[in-house]
């Protein structure tokens, strides 16, 4: 009988239903299955959608399908994810997480739902050393390389952090063994990955070579990555690699990390003095970063605040636009700028990141005590990159209304980008984008 309830439960949870009498007469309870009478052993199943609708003044030259659009308006599925994960025994933990993510109109229709991460792991002991293995996001090489979608502050997560996502590895994803835990008010991971070949990249890779680095087509070298942070205050929970954005004041955190990202060979470019000598340099990224997340005075509200600062070294010159569920499809022939089509923007290369964020959870009885929290940001982006002529600077301005805390919000975002031109390499313009986005989640 239990053989019978446990594969009912993957079943449901692998095609997105939840249990009636959890979902309509227990809102609060998770969707659980105890394995043993303890509880001790169990299967868990979540769910968060994050619905977009967007108004972008497009990259010029942009187009869609051929046609030239100076702006849009869209709607999209920004992310899905269905995670099911549990202790299978009192040494084996389970991960796995299927979805989708950027599905919009110029998508393929009916995008296939895949999996994102299936790792096992081993507790040596409890508290201080884990193994594992798998396609995971446990990488290095700061806190939000690994963000808990449901808990971004933000209309989305620090990107910029994710800086080989699709490249290398399958939306920040690595095939990787690794070792995690916590000793005394530290809390580490160490991760060895074997990348993906560029050459099946769903981002753009560039090939031919050129005097600019990129990665390389070539079979890839392993990646070594790390993350290491001290915990002050409260204890982050590490059961899974995916770092909290905001606590809603639950929690009393200040943490200060430091990480790497290291794989030699990684990239490849092409020499000056003879475009027929291919020179192949290191990947080697590191950072050090602060998390602060409290609750303030007694009427509900907190703070939360974020500050990174990241060197990026992909080779000579590397840059990377990215528009995130980009809806442009083409740039028409002979646009003056770097950017590419649709919201893209040149969000990291080879060079220095400075980036932060801060927001504030206003008091419960703004809105009246049943009907959620209002909560202000702001998330700037300043990269001073070896190609570009000038630093590029972006930002967000956001308001997140909490329905019901993390299962349903509404956020209303406005960003404002540089347009880069391709002749002096120096910023030529500024677009904006308004993002309203519904997030569900239980």
């Amino acid at each position: 009988m239990k053989k019978l309830k446990t594969s009912a439960f993957i079943i449901l949870g692998i095609f997105g239903f939840n249990f009636p009498s959890f979902s309509q007469s227990k809102p609060d309870k998770e969707l659980r299955m105890n394995l043993n009478d303890e509880g001790t052993h169990y299967l868990k199943t979540t769910f968060t959608a994050q619905l977009w609708g967007r108004y972008i003044d497009m990259n010029p030259g942009s187009t869609i399908g051929g046609f030239a659009i100076p702006n849009n308006f869209d709607i999209g599925i920004r992310r899905m994810r269905q995670q099911i994960f549990g202790m299978v025994t009192n040494k084996v933990f389970f991960y796995s997480q299927l979805g989708i993510n950027n599905f919009c109109s110029i998508s393929d229709r009916k995008m296939p739902i895949f999996f994102h991460d299936v790792l096992a792991e081993y507790y040596v002991t409890k508290r201080s050393l884990q193994v594992g293995m798998g396609l995971t996001a446990w990488t290095g090489f700061t806190r939000f390389a690994s963000p808990a979608v449901a808990s971004i502050m933000g209309y989305d997560a620090p990107l910029f952090e994710q800086n080989t996502n699709d490249a290398n590895d399958q939306f920040l994803r690595k095939l990787s063994i690794y070792a995690k835990g916590k000793l005394g008010k530290f809390d580490y991971r160490f991760i060895l990955s074997d990348p993906m070949l560029a050459s099946k990249a769903t981002t753009t890779v560039v090939k031919p070579l050129s005097v600019n680095s990129d990665f390389s087509y070539m079979p890839p070298h392993p990646q070594t990555s790390a993350y290491v942070m001290y915990q002050f205050l409260d204890e982050e929970s590490n059961l899974t690699p995916y770092m909290t954005g905001t606590y809603l004041g639950k929690k009393k955190v200040f943490n200060i990390g430091a990480g790497f990202q290291y794989q030699s060979n990684a990239m490849w470019r092409n020499s000056y003095i003879n475009t027929r000598d291919t020179i192949l340099e290191q990947m080697f990224n590191y950072a050090i970063d602060a998390y602060y997340d409290a609750p303030i005075g007694t009427k509900g509200m907190a703070i939360s605040a974020y500050v990174t600062a990241m060197h990026l070294g992909f080779g000579k010159n590397y840059i990377r636009n990215q528009g995130v569920m980009n809806p442009a499809d083409g740039v028409l022939a002979g646009t003056a700028t770097i950017n590419g089509a649709g919201n893209a923007f040149p969000m990291m290369g080879t060079g220095n990141i400075v980036a932060g964020q801060v927001g504030l959870l206003l008091p419960k009885n703004i809105l009246g005590e049943k009907n959620g929290q209002l909560q202000p940001y702001v998330m700037v982006l300043h990269g001073n990159f070896d190609r570009l002529q000038q630093g590029m600077f972006q930002y967000d301005a956001g308001l997140n209304w909490y329905i019901s805390g993390y299962r349903s919000k509404l956020t209303l975002n406005y960003q404002n980008r540089p347009i880069f031109s391709s002749t002096d390499l120096k910023e030529s313009d500024r677009k904006s984008m308004v993002i309203l986005q519904f997030q569900i989640a239980i």
